[in-house]
């Protein structure tokens, strides 16, 4: 039924029996209930583990099956009901996270309302001067890492060709020898990427840092600054990789420094925990040949999964990067206006900044996982999810 396109969704039963199913599934798009009168409570809360419950549009798509009843049918009333008593889907969301809610809240104060949304409609430099009919991009693969296959598949979708290399640690040895390979593949490719995950376990004292510091090798550096500096190279870090560009200062200065007390960092979340979670983010610069095929205001729905996403910078220097164009996405509420508000600002990111751009607009960091693609993903969430980042990058190198 899947496979033809015959079953909107489908959820197993667990502890709490069908009720809990179907309140479950209800949840996420917010579509009402109504159970069969015919049903009786024993038949609500019965424990059929493993009975499947199937949305489907009428009792004619599951006829001639065996061991198959209609329990419900599905409305526009945003409740569940039962012989005439009904409960709103608020109400039992509610609920449902009452319980748990002063141990693992769903909600963090923001530390401040203020906000600026960043408004750049400049265009930078869109194209290298050098044309490529091959780009190569290089993704180094540490400890921990673990958005790698994802990064790679968004890259070979959008026409590129993509070395994987892994960052070997167990002895000095494997450590040379990963260096070794990772210069040679920096200075035979036109793109960096860092990709997601959580490098090191996040240690010492914080996300990035085991990047950061295999990178300031100063052969590495050395490669980096020629990507950079001589090459009008891109280089792209995505979550974990926008924790260690900003460790780096490559982000927001665009070149290899050690960070001051006065530069932007990225912390823990203020709701004190990991979060994954769909979030809705605003194009607020397109200086940058990364943002080649988005406009100004334009909004995506992109999934977040990290515990360090704050962004945090002292005010005259979040309004300085905002005045540069160097604020790309910032997080937004339901109407579309840029928000500390949690959950839409999910980390507590001052301005609502979710990514960056160096000041030429090379390089570019971002929480939100844009490298998450695939025609079988978030079926049931809508709105545009495709920044085509991947694509700008590599149209940057081909000149179309």
């Amino acid at each position: 039924l899947i496979q033809s396109g015959k079953a909107y969704s489908a959820y197993t039963v667990k502890d709490g029996g069908l009720v809990e199913a179907v309140y479950k599934m209800a949840f996420g798009n917010e579509i009402g209930v109504a159970f069969d009168d015919a049903l009786t409570l024993n038949d609500l809360v019965e424990k059929n583990f493993g009975h499947i419950i199937v949305e489907v549009d009428s009792a004619e798509v599951v006829a001639g099956y065996e061991n198959v009843r209609i329990i419900a049918s599905t409305n526009e009333e945003k409740a569940v009901s039962y012989k005439g008593e009904k409960v709103t889907l608020d109400d039992a969301y509610e609920i449902n996270c009452a319980p748990l809610e002063s141990v693992y809240p769903t909600t963090a104060k923001a530390p401040t309302t203020e906000v600026r949304t960043g408004d750049c409609n400049e265009r930078g430099k869109m194209f290298a001067s050098k044309k490529y009919d091959e780009v190569n991009v290089v993704i180094p693969v540490f400890p921990g890492t673990n958005c790698e296959f994802d990064s790679k598949r968004a890259f070979e979708k959008a026409g590129a060709k993509v070395q994987l290399v892994l960052i070997r640690n167990k002895t000095e040895e494997d450590i040379k020898k990963s260096v070794d390979e990772l210069e040679e593949a920096i200075h035979n490719a036109q793109i960096m990427m860092l990709p997601g995950g959580f490098s090191a376990g996040d240690e010492p004292e914080g996300s990035g840092k085991f990047i950061a510091t295999v990178l300031r090798n100063p052969r590495l550096k050395a490669a980096i600054d020629d990507l950079l500096d001589n090459r009008e190279g891109l280089m792209i870090g995505i979550c974990n990789g926008f924790q260690a560009l900003v460790k780096l200062g490559l982000l927001p200065h665009g070149h290899i420094k050690d960070m001051s007390k006065d530069d932007p960092t990225l912390t823990f979340n203020t709701i004190g925990r990991h979060l994954s979670q769909m979030v809705t983010t605003r194009v607020s610069s397109v200086k940058s040949p990364w943002l080649a095929n988005v406009e100004l205001g334009d909004e995506h729905i992109i999934p977040i999964s990290h515990g360090e996403g704050r962004f945090v910078a002292p005010k005259e220097v979040l309004d300085q990067l905002i005045d540069n164009g160097q604020v790309a996405f910032q997080y937004v509420d339901p109407n579309g206006n840029v928000t500390m508000e949690s959950p839409y600002n999910p980390n507590g990111s001052m301005y609502g900044i979710e990514g960056i751009v160096s000041e030429d607009g090379r390089v570019l960091g971002k929480m939100g996982h844009s490298e998450r693609q695939g025609e079988n993903r978030d079926l049931n969430i809508y709105g545009e999810m495709d920044q085509k980042l991947f694509e700008a990058g590599v149209k940057y190198f081909k000149g179309e």
